[in-house]
């Protein structure tokens, strides 16, 4: 897989939003995910920051029987989360909104990690700053993670999306877009950010999500029935994730080496895009898990989603969100390293 490639399983992963002709509706969670006797089938895509995850895998952290699956699009992956097929799963906190809205009862159980520079938008330097977007096109792709966060963003600087001309435009294209000039601002995302800054010389990375570390993150979750029957298969996946983030930690080229062999990229390019991220630790965790009066408390943030994606026409309410962040998890392992 080559940098184009790499990018659009990126592209796939982070437009889940758009998933919502799918047939999820009447999942009301679980089918057999609770009972399955074969062991415990898990979902992911390919993407670096499931690295851990990949090194737990490799040297036999995860619970016996556990089964992580590949999928080639998160729909696929989503679509047999949803109807039973997979106890758990890896989403993009926008993603699993938009499977609960559908009846899907789950709980997310960690946080994988979070976007800090590796999103942005671009701007010409005749945009001085984010109040001067008012009246311009920014090319983004609508009801998208990227959109979430540009709103975000702008809110900073007092506008709204009805402040902006939005050019529908998925990543890549919002990407070529600004770098040939057809547009004077555009959201996107490593590698398309990065190529086009360096293509355009008169712009510039306006703003990007190291000033707004909480708008885009990437989550594990379970179905709610199974969470419920094997809470210890849960607590021995989220023990083996931390114990591969420590690897990770303790040995860094050898945990690059082992996700650029599975995701057909070289150790420096895994190493670059984890620039971007935040991977989650332990502390990080129980803070988004836990804390209410942290800015990166996680129920908040699929809160502001939720009322986001229905405001998009995404979803057609606000899903009840109440029981959906489990922390116990996160919170046993924290006391099993004092």
């Amino acid at each position: 897989m080559d940098l184009a490639d790499f990018a659009l399983h990126r592209w796939t992963r982070r437009s889940v939003l758009t998933l919502g002709g799918l047939a999820l509706a009447g999942c009301t969670g679980g089918g057999d995910g609770a009972t399955r006797p074969a062991g415990t089938s898990f979902g992911i895509v390919d993407w670096v920051g499931y690295t851990p995850l990949y090194i737990a895998r490799e040297k036999g952290y995860l619970p016996e029987a556990f089964n992580v699956r590949n999928f080639p699009s998160p729909g696929q992956g989503t679509l047999a989360f949803a109807g039973g097929k997979l106890e758990g799963g890896a989403e993009v906190t926008a993603g699993a909104v938009d499977v609960r809205a559908k009846g899907k009862d789950l709980r997310v159980v960690m946080v994988v990690d979070r976007s800090v520079g590796g999103d942005g938008i671009l701007a010409r330097h005749s945009i001085r700053d984010l109040a001067d977007l008012k009246g311009r096109k920014v090319a983004l792709e609508l009801g998208s993670v990227s959109h979430f966060f540009f709103l975000q963003a702008i809110a900073g600087a007092g506008l709204s999306g009805r402040d902006i001309t939005i050019i529908n435009t998925p990543p890549d294209a919002a990407g070529a877009a600004y770098r040939s000039g057809q547009v004077e601002a555009a959201v996107t995302y490593a590698p398309y950010l990065g190529s086009a800054n360096r293509a355009q010389a008169d712009g510039r990375i306006l703003f990007d999500s190291a000033r707004l570390p909480d708008a885009i993150s990437d989550i594990y979750v379970f179905d709610a029935r199974f969470v419920q029957a094997h809470p210890e298969v849960v607590q021995g996946f989220v023990d083996a994730v931390l114990k591969g983030l420590a690897d990770l930690q303790a040995d860094p080229q050898a945990g690059y080496a082992l996700t650029a062999r599975l995701l057909n990229i070289t150790p420096a390019e895994v190493e670059d895009y984890l620039r971007g991220l935040q991977l989650a630790d332990l502390a990080l965790n129980i803070d988004m898990l836990t804390n209410p009066n942290s800015k990166s408390y996680l129920p908040n943030a699929l809160q502001s989603l939720a009322r986001f994606l229905k405001d998009q026409g995404q979803i057609p309410a606000v899903p009840d969100l109440t029981n959906v962040v489990d922390p116990r998890f996160v919170l046993a392992a924290r006391a099993t390293q004092r």
